[in-house]
């Protein structure tokens, strides 16, 4: 049987104290008026507030908390590097921005790295080549670009390999002495397999170029400010230097690839600066600690050196090349 239609007098005289929610309205139960018609539909066996709350009111206060995080300086310095890292290289067909943008960071942390426009192509060709190969997970490629960075600076840097991890641990990235020489090694497989293999002449002579390189670098770096008690002037110093050069390719001529394989050309060309000084009249312009201080090695591993040159040379001081 249908039920009774309220008449509008009744409704009217009606108190709405019976009150119902019935399939989402709020109903009088006496007179059948629907007082709200926009009521949400709510789980009524729901234990959490989080669903009684709309989308919207959510997201507000996921970006207020947010807002109020940043606010904290080491919070907002972190939240910038991790936005960083999410943009970092995950195509190999990238435009290299964000790897420009880290060799600038480092360059200006003031620890001396010479990278210019044509370190800088360099660099990239051979990131991209290893990505177009090896494409991984960005943290993982990040490692690897720092390792070719590394790879192609240390040779003409004075920096430590501490130092440069140093560096890009304050940037943001994750890595380690150990993590750094694993991804030296994987790129330097990588190049192998698609290189020809070189004679001994050719590494001979690569190793040697690295070493004049290395020597001409060191020894330009000592000031004359240090030396000038035993030279009349400026003038007389450079002409000291560019001699040791002419000595030094000599000597290089003479020793085989045999002998410097295996050896640390750097730490070898600190003893070697250190042993064509002894060679010059006067011993004692060019000292251990001199050299020392140019070429980053302990007095200790330059006397070692030294003595390596000596066993191969004889004395410095009766050598006749």
């Amino acid at each position: 049987m249908k039920k009774k239609k309220k008449s509008d007098s009744e409704i009217s005289n009606c108190s709405h104290k019976n009150m119902k929610q019935d399939s989402g309205f709020i109903v009088c139960q006496d007179c059948g008026l629907i007082m709200e018609d926009n009521v949400a539909f709510e789980d009524t066996v729901s234990t959490s507030d989080f669903f009684t709350d709309s989308q919207r009111d959510y997201e507000r206060r996921i970006r207020v908390s947010d807002s109020k995080a940043l606010q904290d300086p080491v919070i907002k310095e972190k939240y910038d590097r991790i936005k960083t890292l999410e943009k970092w290289f995950r195509d190999y067909e990238s435009d290299f921005t964000e790897q420009k943008k880290t060799i600038e960071l480092l360059k200006s942390h003031g620890i001396g790295l010479n990278i210019d426009n044509v370190k800088n192509k360099e660099i990239k060709d051979r990131y991209l080549k290893y990505n177009k190969y090896h494409r991984h997970n960005y943290q993982n490629m990040v490692i690897i670009f720092l390792a070719i960075v590394w790879m192609q600076i240390k040779d003409t840097t004075n920096i430590r390999i501490e130092q440069f991890i140093n560096v890009s641990r304050e940037l943001g990235h994750k890595i380690n002495k150990k993590m750094l020489n694993n991804a030296m090694l994987k790129i330097k497989r990588t190049e192998k397999i698609f290189k020809e293999k070189k004679s001994t002449k050719e590494l001979e002579n690569e190793i040697k170029n690295k070493i004049k390189i290395v020597f001409q670098k060191d020894l330009n770096h000592i000031p004359y400010e240090k030396v000038q008690e035993f030279f009349f002037n400026k003038g007389e110093y450079e002409k000291t230097k560019i001699d040791m050069q002419l000595l030094a390719d000599k000597i290089l001529n003479k020793i085989s690839y045999r002998q410097i394989q295996s050896l640390n050309y750097k730490a070898f060309t600190a003893g070697l600066i250190y042993y064509i000084g002894q060679t010059l009249e006067n011993r004692k312009i060019f000292t251990q600690s001199l050299v020392e201080s140019t070429s980053k090695f302990s007095s200790t591993t330059i006397r070692k050196r030294y003595h390596v040159l000596k066993d191969l040379l004889g004395d410095p001081q009766a050598l006749n090349i």
